[in-house]
């Protein structure tokens, strides 16, 4: 890639409104000066690789990163060819993200065995760069086979792939193999530490930098008090999704704390109420312009490479990527390059 994505915040785009707006938020965000955009795939909702190409056709200069998809519900070939297909429409700005997604989803919804799935990473991590790359691939393994496989057409590899991870046995796969890795939503600057020692206890040695980002929930405006509030219910939900979750006992957030949450999620109500200005502060970004930049230098100095900023998908989306890139777009590459 030319200049760096990650000289820029990031942004992601998520929900079940996201076909109607993707073209639109696409070129906002290009407008703004950020960075990136990612298309979030949770299941069961709309397809991350339909949604990247809509928003590579309409935009010029962002990237426009995969954050993440899995080697379950899709075969690596079959990653590798939606990857390719992505990869000519937008030359030298696509990013894949992978994971191995969870049990939940994959086996007690869909039916799809979810065994060894560091294995699985591992291997569609190879299979899927090499075909990229445009070789003609024979490979048994010990989760894939392919027979003398070569895409029709292949961008020549130069797409990066950062891996969705959190475990430490996980991320010390992401050190092995991978360019990147991709923190997951309610991360924090102590989870980006740990993440930045257990992919460099795992790098090899002589290979590039790995870069890393996370999705940061985000939401700026002269009035601060508003931003918070717009906040507290998105974070609550996700607090309560992850109750438990080794990524908030980073953040400081033990079971204990978290619980309530997740009983309120249970229950089918809100918990933004429960959310106190700590706990946004631990793992969200919410602000003043001001307030903002102060808490996104401590991401920097955890070494966060770019903040993608998750902003609710009921907030004016166009008008917070526009304060977004002239709050924190100049200040967080001068902030960088440090």
């Amino acid at each position: 890639m030319g200049s760096s994505f990650t000289d820029s915040p990031g942004v992601a785009f998520l929900g079940a409104a996201a076909p109607r707006h993707v073209a639109a938020w696409a070129r906002a965000a290009e407008r703004a000066g950020l960075g990136s955009v990612w298309l979030i795939e949770d299941y069961f909702y709309p397809g991350a690789f339909a949604l990247a190409g809509a928003a590579a056709a309409v935009t010029e200069r962002v990237t426009v990163g995969i954050g993440v998809v899995n080697p379950y519900t899709r075969h690596p070939a079959l990653l590798a060819m939606e990857t390719a297909a992505l990869a000519g429409l937008a030359p030298g700005r696509v990013v894949l993200g992978l994971g191995a997604s969870n049990r939940a989803w994959i086996e007690e919804r869909m039916g799809i065995p979810f065994t060894a799935p560091l294995d699985t990473v591992r291997e569609c991590v190879e299979i899927v760069r090499r075909l990229l790359a445009g070789e003609r691939l024979t490979w048994r393994g010990r989760r894939f086979a392919l027979d003398g496989v070569r895409l029709e057409w292949a961008p020549g590899g130069g797409v990066p792939i950062f891996l969705g991870v959190k475990g430490p046995r996980a991320l010390a796969l992401a050190g092995e193999v991978a360019d990147g890795v991709h923190c997951a939503i309610l991360a924090s600057p102590a989870h980006v530490r740990r993440v930045r020692a257990t992919t460099a206890a795992a790098r090899p040695p002589g290979a590039a930098p790995l870069r890393v980002i996370a999705y940061v929930p985000l939401a700026v405006a002269e009035d601060g008090a508003a931003a918070r509030a717009a906040l507290r219910p998105f974070v609550a939900r996700y607090l309560g999704f992850l109750h438990g979750q080794s990524i908030l006992a980073d953040a400081g957030l033990d079971a204990a704390r978290t619980a309530p949450f997740r009983e309120a999620l249970l229950r089918g109500e809100g918990a933004g109420h429960l959310v106190g200005d700590d706990i946004l502060d631990a793992v969200a970004v919410a602000g003043t312009p001001a307030e903002c930049r102060r808490a996104l230098a401590r991401w920097a100095e955890a070494g966060l490479d770019a903040p993608v900023a998750v902003v609710p998908p009921e907030a004016d989306v166009p008008g917070q990527l526009a304060r977004i890139g002239a709050a924190l777009g100049a200040f967080w590459k001068e902030t960088r390059c440090r």
